[in-house]
């Protein structure tokens, strides 16, 4: 991976910065902490950075601000799911990561893992849940237990681990309070992993233990309890193959410029696909910048590359 330099000229030729952060999704807490923290990098390496809490009148705050560039900092719907993209390439703005298209269907994970199972990368089937789902048959048919999420949430938010019918049913009304639609996996048991894709490259993947009974959100941000190994412990050919995958997946999708692939283990071995992150976290708990450490990129470093890297 190359380092960015940060000399006058090329830090110059970033022009105007507008760190989008906060927004209205269930994700604002994290994306404050994010915004926050790519700002401060930004204005450490003497960029013309100004942060903007993204609120309904976003179009107009952003014609306000003269901005040459978008960092895009927002996570969950708003932020992350293409719409934001779009105004951004309507007002001819450049801006940070994914592209319309890519973070709609990385957002989307029902048509996300529909699509990797067209092109036969492995991810887990799955149920739509409804009002009219037969809860016993469909557990039974994920084999006993089952991980029930919104389709089109991130940070684990409204995710339950079900292991009898009535909890499924309890926790597809949970889900539903922030989706319409509503998604039932089997329950994988073996490890976590999560692989942070820089400029078209993937960096050192990281093993993720929880001690809550799923890596959920307050594991995610807030306890001091969860566990990450990077380096994960994988031999050099699993590390190999859990790069490669992350890396298919990433660009099946369309995506580009930054991401995080997130993927578990079954109870052969096989790495199973969860999701795409097209705007990861960026907080002290963040675990692309725990992956860039670990190939030597520092935090500054990293949001600088992630910059370079703007759509144009």
């Amino acid at each position: 991976m190359t380092h960015i330099q940060n000399t006058v000229t090329e830090i110059s030729q970033f022009g105007r910065i507008g760190v989008l952060y906060g927004g209205t999704s269930s994700e604002r807490e994290i994306s404050l902490m994010s915004g926050e923290a790519v700002y401060a990098a930004l204005k450490k390496a003497g960029v013309n950075a100004v942060a903007i809490d993204v609120q309904t009148d976003i179009l107009l705050q952003l014609t306000q601000h003269n901005l040459d560039c978008v960092f895009i900092a927002l996570h969950g719907p708003g932020g992350e799911d293409g719409t934001l993209q779009g105004a951004l390439e309507y007002l001819q703005l450049p801006y940070t990561g994914s592209g319309v298209l890519a973070s709609a269907l990385a957002m989307d994970k029902q048509r996300c893992k529909q699509l990797w199972q067209g092109i036969g990368l492995p991810t887990c089937d799955f149920f739509i849940l409804s009002e009219d789902t037969d809860w016993h048959v469909v557990l039974a048919s994920l084999g006993g237990k089952a991980m029930v999420k919104p389709a089109s949430e991130g940070s684990s938010i409204g995710m339950s681990r079900v292991e009898n019918a009535d909890q499924l049913k309890t926790a597809w009304q949970h889900a539903a309070s922030f989706d319409s639609v509503v998604i039932a996996e089997p329950l994988l048991e073996g490890e976590e992993y999560t692989v942070a894709i820089l400029a078209n490259q993937a960096l050192p993947s990281i093993r993720i233990r929880s001690e809550e009974a799923f890596y959920d959100y307050q594991a995610k941000y807030f306890s001091d309890e969860t566990a990450y190994f990077c380096p994960s412990g994988l031999s050099e050919q699993r590390e190999t193959e859990i790069k490669q995958l992350s890396l298919e997946a990433f660009n099946s999708l369309g995506c580009s410029g930054w991401g995080r692939v997130d993927l578990m283990a079954d109870s052969q071995g096989a790495f199973q696909l969860l999701e795409v992150n097209t705007v990861p976290g960026m907080t002290s708990h963040s675990l692309v910048p725990m992956a860039a450490i670990a190939s030597g990129i520092d935090f500054d470093q990293l949001v600088l590359q992630i910059l370079k890297e703007a759509q144009q």
